[in-house]
């Protein structure tokens, strides 16, 4: 735990946007984290769904450390074996066509925006096009993707956005159907979502949603910030539903803890951009995108993928377990190792004693508690955490 000293230099300097657990980590190992004074905590948060590999794994590390001996940046007017390597491992794995590198997930829905206007924009002209969002998403915190995130809260002192952005309920096919119109040129929204509950979408939603997109002409953008890079078994949620999206937004666990994120544009979409309608300094340099090429070969080497499918019921059992033993826990939901535990009180005291007790976990909203830990957990990590949760919930 930090003291108040160290406590009062940090905030001295830093914007306070962030109300922080009184915590400060020095580095990792595995699945666990250790604060400055060396204590344990088992972590169940992977810095928001980052850091996928667990921390200080020797083959990353190296392959960065390799990296940074050879060439650290170099603009975006030249071509680098790292970016095209990289390139190509995530068109492989997404089964979409062409990539621009960002360098973060909210940068990621940026661009993703501008496809989908850009390409409105070349089929008639006009400005005016529309976009639908879904209600309870969250895309991030730039203007467009705060525009389309459907919650108000964080929306309002930063009105009146980019305009044209309609919402309709997530999981509401009639709703969707009833905003679509003429002027729709997209529709976004997060596979499962993740700051707004951990909701999965339903089979049915997204493959109707897809039918229309093509028969109308319209965009599907599918982000995948939080969900994707084998999160919920598969590399990409979208593979569980058998359809592709036009455009996915890509980061987090892309990078597995380096700043970098992506779009991803499928036949549909790859022309839409062209020279000069969009850029990025640091997007896709060397240094960055040879940590995601790592991240893909590592993905493979060490059967992540089968790992997160052979762990994920064992925690999806456990935490049922728990709503069927404390009247306090409501239900669990979700997909793979992004799993949600709802409450019927606010979890903030609950994250915060778990903190105490050597246990980091995140929250969704006031009432849910998120589980998205590295996907090389093992079941007795699980069972590690359900202990710790237990003594918790007990008083």
């Amino acid at each position: 735990m930090v003291n108040d000293e160290f406590k009062a230099y940090a905030e001295e300097a830093i914007i306070h946007t962030y109300n922080r657990f009184p915590v400060a980590f020095d580095h990792g190992e595995g699945v666990y984290l250790y604060d400055t004074e060396g204590k344990k905590y088992l972590d169940f948060g992977a810095g928001i769904a980052v850091n996928a590999l667990g921390y200080h794994v020797e083959a990353y590390n190296d392959a960065l450390k390799a990296q940074i001996d050879k060439l650290m940046h170099i603009s975006n007017l030249y071509y680098t074996e790292p970016m095209a390597d990289a390139a190509h491992k995530l068109v492989k794995a997404s089964g979409l066509e062409r990539v621009f590198f960002t360098n973060s997930g909210t940068e990621a829905i940026e661009g993703a925006i501008k496809v989908a206007r850009k390409y409105a924009f070349k089929k008639d002209g006009c400005t005016d096009h529309e976009i639908i969002a879904m209600e309870h998403s969250f895309h991030g915190r730039s203007l467009g993707a705060l525009s389309v995130t459907g919650n108000f809260h964080y929306r309002e002192a930063f009105q009146p956005g980019i305009g044209n952005i309609v919402f309709a309920n997530y999981n509401d096919l009639e709703d969707v159907k009833s905003k679509i119109n003429e002027k729709t040129c997209a529709i976004i929204f997060e596979t499962v979502q993740g700051e707004g509950g951990i909701y999965p979408a339903q089979k049915e939603f997204i493959q109707e949603i897809r039918r229309i997109c093509d028969e109308k002409d319209i965009l599907l953008i599918l982000d995948e910030v939080q969900c994707g890079m084998g999160r919920t078994g598969k590399m990409f949620a979208y593979q569980h539903y058998g359809i592709l999206p036009d455009v996915m937004t890509s980061a987090k666990a892309l990078g597995c803890g380096v700043p970098v994120g992506a779009f991803v544009v499928g036949k549909k979409a790859e022309e839409a951009l062209e020279p000069g309608d969009h850029g990025s300094t640091y997007g896709g340099n060397p240094f960055v995108t040879a940590a995601v090429s790592k991240v893909f070969d590592l993905f493979e080497s060490e059967n992540i993928l089968n790992n997160v499918n052979e762990v994920a019921p064992y925690l999806d059992q456990k935490l049922q377990e728990l709503v069927d033993k404390y009247d306090v826990v409501k239900e669990t939901r979700g997909l793979g190792l992004m799993r949600g535990l709802e409450f019927n009180v606010p979890v903030g005291g609950y994250v915060s004693k778990a903190l105490e007790k050597g246990l980091v976990l995140i929250s969704a909203g006031t009432n849910i508690i998120r589980f998205v830990p590295p996907l090389v957990i093992t079941k007795d990590h699980v069972d590690e955490m359900i202990e710790i949760l237990e003594d918790v919930l007990k008083g």
